[in-house]
């Protein structure tokens, strides 16, 4: 069946069920809740596949942090079918690129092929995701892997001070806690736990498969039902699952200082506080009000911190946006000397645009920079197969280019000022990673 329309209520359907999205989109929900979705661009020559599901980091009990991310890693080291050469020569072998990323709420493994070699890469990243083996020999190699890469993290503090804020805003919350784990939490962590959590949460309504690209959307239904027959996500009928729900809020910790000592030849600032939920009709102007502040280099901090004062290499602004919970930071990293300096001046232009907001300049432009970032950004068959998984794993629906643009156009001063205000004043956690102790952090 086609239909113009988005995603209505859950259904459990009994057959495989098709509509039409925007222009060239097309959404199949197959009977067991899992759910295709594509965008044919005849133009290139090149197709981008990706498997998302709907588990992160934030869905873990303690005794399994680091699980997600720990299953990224093991799905592709061999299957049934194919060893872990297998799976990556089969791939390189057509001149492909395979790989996987693990967020706080989504995982997703994806490739980018030609698009004659479509059907090898829907074959391929289909029996990873649905047929892991999870020998033990694997777990113990990549789990000296990953605590290899947990060091190297900490070896990296311009990243690593971005989780020493999260973990001074949300605590012990799961969205303050490392997606990787901790040496605590891998080290004991046994294939019978990382297996478990593998076939309870790897389920078919968790899971979209998202691919545009030069392709038809039919036969790329046809690939997948074929790629999965017979393996676990061939199961009985089942709704998809909804979009993680934002009616709740994180609660988040009292305003605080963390300081992580390194010893680095910079220091690496943080300051900031609560953001947004993704489901929040404030984000647009969320978005607008953060390239004014820090998004660009005509931004008030760049400005202010690097261009008129030379304090820093690297400033800028952020905001990172869950289901129901949000942050928003301004990041530094500059000399120790100057470190004093420069988090007065941030402050000063915290408190600034909290009192004062932006000016109707400001207000052009920042649209500017939020529609140009959007637009520009799917010029690739990649970025394009990712904002269908997105919208259709965490909002439930596909906004249109044209309907977000116009969500931005219709941003006002008075919109952006009261987000300002409501965020961007009050008290600020502060993280510092650098060559300070606690008696020693910059005021």
């Amino acid at each position: 069946m086609t239909a113009n329309s988005n995603r209505g209520p859950a259904e459990r359907p009994a057959r495989v069920v098709t509509h039409r999205l925007e222009g060239a989109v097309r959404r199949t929900t197959l009977p067991s809740g899992l759910r295709i979705i594509t965008e044919a661009i005849p133009t290139t020559r090149s197709a981008s596949l990706g498997i998302w599901v709907g588990i992160g980091s934030r869905d873990e009990s303690p005794a399994l942090h680091g699980a997600s991310h720990f299953l990224e890693h093991l799905l592709f080291k061999g299957t049934h079918k194919r060893t872990a050469l297998d799976i990556s020569a089969e791939i390189e072998a057509v001149g492909g690129e395979t790989n996987a990323f693990t967020t706080k709420e989504y995982t997703c493994y994806y490739a980018r092929v030609l698009d004659a070699d479509l059907p090898l890469a829907v074959d391929v990243l289909c029996d990873a995701v649905a047929d892991s083996i999870i020998d033990p020999a694997d777990v113990e190699t990549e789990r000296g892997v990953i605590l290899e890469e947990i060091a190297m993290h900490e070896d990296e503090p311009g990243d690593e001070v971005h989780d020493v804020f999260a973990e001074a805003i949300y605590g012990d919350h799961p969205l303050g806690r490392l997606i990787s784990g901790t040496p605590g939490s891998i080290t004991p962590m046994t294939r019978t736990q990382i297996n478990g959590f593998y076939r309870r949460r790897y389920t078919p309504p968790q899971i979209v498969v998202a691919a545009a690209g030069n392709l038809d959307h039919a036969a790329v239904v046809r690939l997948v039902r074929k790629a999965l027959a017979g393996t676990p996500l061939d199961s009985t009928p089942a709704a998809p699952a909804e979009p993680r729900p934002g009616d709740k809020r994180v609660r988040v910790q009292k305003p605080r200082n963390v300081v992580m000592h390194r010893d680095t030849e910079q220091a690496h600032i943080v300051l900031g506080g609560a953001g947004l939920g993704r489901h929040d009709e404030r984000r647009f102007a969320l978005d607008v009000l953060n390239n004014v502040l820090g998004g660009g280099m005509s931004s008030r901090l760049f400005q202010e911190i690097r261009e008129k004062r030379g304090l820093a290499y690297s400033v800028y602004s952020y905001a990172s946006q869950y289901a129901d919970a949000g942050l928003v930071g301004v990041y530094a990293g500059c000399a120790p000397a100057k470190a004093a300096e420069v988090l007065d001046l941030i402050r000063g232009e915290l408190d600034r645009m909290a009192a004062k907001g932006v000016t109707t300049e400001e207000l052009r432009r920042g649209k500017g920079m939020v529609k140009g970032a959007y637009v520009l950004g799917l010029e690739d068959t990649g970025s394009r197969m990712s904002r269908l998984a997105k919208a259709e794993l965490l909002h439930g629906s596909l906004m249109g280019v044209d309907e977000l643009l116009a969500r931005v156009d219709a941003v006002t001063v008075d919109e952006v000022n009261a987000v300002a205000a409501d965020l961007l004043s009050g008290e600020r956690s502060l993280a510092v990673v650098g060559p300070f102790d606690e008696s020693e952090l910059p005021a």
